[in-house]
């Protein structure tokens, strides 16, 4: 794990900002950017949501299907399954 030096206490909420220099380089400037939150130990991991298939867990090629992410190489498996 790589230290920034950057320190931010909670406001009375419980919230806290995440300096626009680190949202930058994690390439979270969209307002529809999202993060996963990971705990490991006593470290809370903030990494940015990237979508995956529900079936394979890939990143690339990824449809959405009825609210549901599925790659395109698994959609053709399923259709062979089906294809008679």
């Amino acid at each position: 794990m790589k230290a920034t030096g950057i320190v931010r206490k909670f406001d009375e909420n419980g919230r806290f900002v995440i300096p626009m220099e680190l949202r930058k380089k994690l390439h979270l400037t969209d307002v529809n950017d999202a993060l996963e939150i990971f705990v490991e130990g006593d470290s809370i991991i903030l990494k940015k949501y990237e979508p995956a298939c529900v079936f394979c867990g890939g990143l690339e090629d990824v449809l959405l299907y009825k609210d549901k992410k599925i790659c395109r190489a698994c959609a053709q498996k399923i259709g062979l399954l089906f294809d008679v």
